[in-house]
């Protein structure tokens, strides 16, 4: 223990995996308890909750802004979702009721963080894809009953315009589901652009909130290409409801992170939301430091 530190880490970075691997893996997590790392990060985790707890409490939940009757943030909570997704998608369902109680959510990664994992412990049925193997190999050993009922179908794939259509037929989803939910990092617009065939109730897209109101913007088109971890990637909330417009849905809110848009189909929509129904008056600018999981680490269950 008497190295330097920056040697001890240089050692651990540049070990190869296997037995030596393991050996640093030992040696880094004895380490960490012995400066008590562990119990820092936890205090600081508990800290970082609560501060985001009387965050929200402040800005959002006592905000005079979000007590209109246009607002939908002020019922955000989260169960499964990555922020206050779960109590905007309960009280839109709510307020326009529900059909069939399908949903279809691509970007489900391993289903643990998604806006429709709480409607499956609901009685909800419906449709994840995701283009890891490995995540849904895990969704079929951790939701292995929801499967075997027939309420969950999981499918491995990598969605683009071109095959997102098809996609559906193969799973034999219903024309109009509930619930749609696009988060795929880069091409959503693309693909909500080209689902021509199937009319879901609500869509859910994650807009770029880097791009204000009155600002369109939409990245280039490449099928094969996935998120950079930049800004160039996805569509401003102005491009969204354009393309919205087009498709007969109307912008009814955006969760308070500033992640999330949400879409009603104009038919259905009768006197349950108040306007303007445009990105001027739902933006929300992006606040992920909100991104935290209150309560038990989850585990799926189903």
């Amino acid at each position: 223990m008497a190295w330097p530190a920056m040697l001890i880490f240089t050692l651990i970075k540049s070990t190869n995996m296997g037995f030596l691997g393991e050996l640093k893996n030992r040696f880094y997590t004895k380490l960490r308890r012995t400066l008590n790392l562990e119990q820092i990060d936890h205090k600081l985790n508990r800290v970082n909750m609560l501060q985001v707890e009387d965050y929200l409490q402040t800005h959002l939940y006592n905000n005079p802004r979000y007590q209109q009757a246009d607002k939908l943030n002020r019922f955000e909570f989260q169960a499964f979702s990555q922020v206050g997704d779960d109590g905007i998608i309960e009280e839109i369902f709510k307020r326009i009721g529900t059909t069939n109680q399908y949903f279809v959510e691509f970007g489900v990664e391993n289903g643990s963080e998604t806006n429709s994992t709480y409607l499956l412990y609901k009685g909800w049925k419906g449709l994840w894809m995701d283009g890891s193997e490995a995540n849904i190999a895990t969704i079929q050993a951790s939701c292995s009953k929801a499967i075997a009922r027939g309420d969950l179908k999981a499918m491995q794939a990598f969605i683009t315009a071109e095959n997102i259509e098809y996609l559906f037929e193969k799973a034999g989803i219903p024309v109009e589901p509930d619930l749609l939910s696009i988060d795929i990092d880069r091409n959503d617009f693309y693909v909500w652009k080209a689902i021509q065939k199937y009319r879901p109730r609500v869509v859910i897209v994650e807009y770029n909130a880097v791009y204000r109101p009155g600002c369109e913007f939409v990245v280039d088109y490449d099928a094969s290409a996935m998120w950079d971890g930049s800004s160039n990637t996805g569509a401003s909330l102005e491009s969204f409801c354009k393309l919205g417009e087009e498709k007969g849905y109307k912008l009814v809110g955006c969760c308070f992170a500033g992640v999330n848009a949400y879409f009603v189909r104009e038919d259905i929509m009768g006197s349950h939301f108040t306007g303007p129904f445009t990105a001027a008056n739902h933006y929300e600018p992006p606040r992920y430091h909100l991104y935290t999981k209150p309560g038990h680490p989850r585990k799926i269950s189903l």
